[in-house]
């Protein structure tokens, strides 16, 4: 799929399978989602344009570099919370916007009922912040909400994806590209990722 990068280096599948694992307990979780956003936050930054500046080092002026965009972060509430104080450590300058979305358990579309970003996502990498790819319909819902708003240049990171969200976001937005750790095999008749690692925002924040 030429919509999707797979981040997947040895730590990165250590830290899936910690997530994967029903025993695994909160705080771990944290953990293991906190080390996986650090690897999603360098290779998206692989995207970003620099400009030169000189930098005066104790010794001497030598070249430096700025990114030239400014980055704006968009979690999906309330899982994609958990993604980003990591983006933000790696990202110091990013701003945050926000976006509601909740899946209606019957039609397993999405219902918006928030919405917060900065103003210029024209000129800005918009990153799109969902630990969990599924069916695609936020996360187009997203990218449709963002674009209404004149954003141009958007990233998905995710830490699990299912192949039915890839093909959706693919079909409804191929010009975004989606970072994830994980490809999973399928969805199940309700939706949520197989093998997946059950819900990420539950996980997350203790509320299962």
């Amino acid at each position: 799929m030429d919509n999707l990068i797979i981040v997947n280096n040895p730590l990165v599948q250590r830290d899936v399978t910690y997530l994967r694992d029903k025993e695994t307990k909160e705080y771990q979780f944290r953990l293991a989602l906190k080390r996986i956003a650090y690897s999603l936050a360098i290779e998206i930054s692989k995207t970003f344009k620099l400009e030169e500046r000189e930098v005066e080092t104790p010794l001497e002026i030598t070249k430096g570099f700025s990114i030239t965009r400014q980055i704006v972060l968009v979690p999906v509430l309330r899982a994609g919370l958990s993604l980003v104080d990591s983006f933000v450590e790696m990202i110091p300058q990013a701003k945050v916007g926000h976006i509601g979305l909740q899946r209606d358990e019957k039609t397993l579309k999405p219902v918006d009922y928030y919405y917060k970003a900065p103003k210029n996502l024209d000129i800005s990498h918009v990153i799109i912040l969902d630990p969990m790819l599924a069916t695609g319909g936020s996360a187009s819902a997203a990218c449709k909400f963002l674009k209404d708003r004149k954003a141009i240049n958007i990233i998905m990171a995710s830490l699990i994806a299912a192949p039915e969200g890839v093909l959706k976001m693919k079909n409804e937005h191929p010009d975004v590209l989606i970072y994830t750790a994980a490809l999973d095999r399928q969805l199940n008749e309700h939706g949520f990722i197989l093998p997946g690692l059950g819900d990420a925002g539950d996980r997350t924040f203790g509320t299962l």
